[in-house]
């Protein structure tokens, strides 16, 4: 039998009997499809209220757990199921990879002219903006996945995450923040329509190929502007992540109140992500000297609420944490400086010595590795 129920009355096994539409061209979910967990997961990312299905269960109870199996959650128990988070931190980078190759076959696309589809960006970030806001110590870990060959697609999905993280922490409504993270997502977007050759050239470039790289928030806001599944806000976020405060950015110069907060978040998470990753002219920095830079070094480019806000979201460590730190020296905080949360005293392992990082400026924490 069929009938219409209602998604959050549905569970894995039901069969769905009209393709799903989201304001996309082609089908979220199609035809014929058996539920499953991560199905359940798209349609409430899409906020869709009430779907076609056949009465008849699947019995799926083995498939599920061979999957499930996988990752040590062996359960017949679907209602159980349907609670189950992933949590270690090998499942969350199987789906982060996923979503880095996900967006690295949208972006080829581009580059060969075909237009975004926003609406299939949103549908690979989103479950990862979801899953990150649960377990955001492991944000701290993203500098880490990248590598220095497809940088521009970690990045992509990194900034995403950021930014929604960020703006979590700033307490920006749950519709806000998501729509944010897509933002993040796709602030880079423009850069297919730059040479390949500067994204990937090692030495420094010139003032001609460095003016052409710095249109690609241009390109960007070009590229997406006409979708109504981005509001005119966060397009105009993306259009100006790369402006400062005090004036010195671009494409426009922008500064002061010309400039957007939700700009000035996706401009964080961007710079954050950059600085801690290695790239194919520089290698990459420690988290926490960068975070400590943007808020020193670059005082009066960025929104001080939203570097405080930063520190909140790599977190400040902890007395007790055992931390490495960047000259391969391994030791245990034994006491924090509140005036510089992210340069506390670390007795170093094995020795009586105890380093104090605020008069130690050369050294900082690489991570922590409780």
């Amino acid at each position: 039998m069929e009938n219409y129920k209602n998604s959050n009355e549905l569970r894995p096994g039901v069969t769905i009997v009209e393709d799903i539409y989201a304001n996309t061209a082609f089908p979220i979910i199609r035809k014929g499809t058996i539920l499953e967990i991560e199905h359940l997961e798209v349609l409430d990312l899409f906020n869709i209220k009430k779907v076609k299905v056949e009465e008849r269960i699947v019995n799926r109870v083995q498939t599920e757990q061979r999957e499930i199996g996988k990752t040590d959650m062996i359960s017949s128990d679907i209602d159980k199921l349907l609670e189950n988070k992933i949590s270690r931190s090998s499942d969350l980078h199987t789906m982060y990879k996923k979503a880095v190759d996900d967006y690295k076959r949208e972006f080829t696309s581009w580059r060969s002219g075909v237009k975004v589809d926003i609406a299939k960006v949103r549908l690979l970030i989103m479950p990862l903006l979801e899953t990150y806001m649960e377990h955001k110590k492991m944000l701290i870990m993203l500098n880490e996945y990248s590598n220095r060959k497809e940088y521009l697609y970690h990045h992509a999905v990194s900034v995403g995450l950021l930014t929604a993280a960020l703006a979590t922490e700033l307490n920006y409504p749950k519709g806000t923040t998501l729509q944010l993270g897509l933002a993040g997502t796709l602030t880079d977007c423009g850069m297919a329509k730059v040479s390949p050759a500067l994204l990937e050239k090692a030495a420094f470039l010139t003032k001609d190929e460095f003016t052409e790289v710095k249109k690609h928030p241009i390109f960007s806001y070009q590229m997406m502007q006409d979708s109504p599944l981005l509001r005119q806000e966060m397009k105009l976020a993306v259009l100006q992540h790369h402006e400062r405060l005090d004036g010195s950015g671009y494409p426009r110069g922008d500064q002061g109140e010309k400039v957007s907060q939700l700009s000035q978040i996706l401009a964080v998470a961007d710079v954050f992500h950059a600085m801690t990753c290695e790239r194919v002219y520089r290698a990459k920095e420690s988290p926490y000297r960068v975070a400590e830079m943007m808020k020193e070094e670059d005082f009066g480019k960025f929104d001080p609420k939203i570097l405080d806000a930063l520190y909140e979201v790599i977190g400040m460590p902890s007395i007790d944490d055992k931390v490495l730190l960047t000259n391969g020296d391994v030791g245990k905080v034994v006491s924090v400086n509140h005036n510089y949360p992210l340069r506390p005293n670390v007795k170093l392992q094995g020795r009586d010595e105890v380093v104090d990082l605020t008069t130690n400026r050369t050294i900082a924490i690489e991570k922590v590795v409780n």
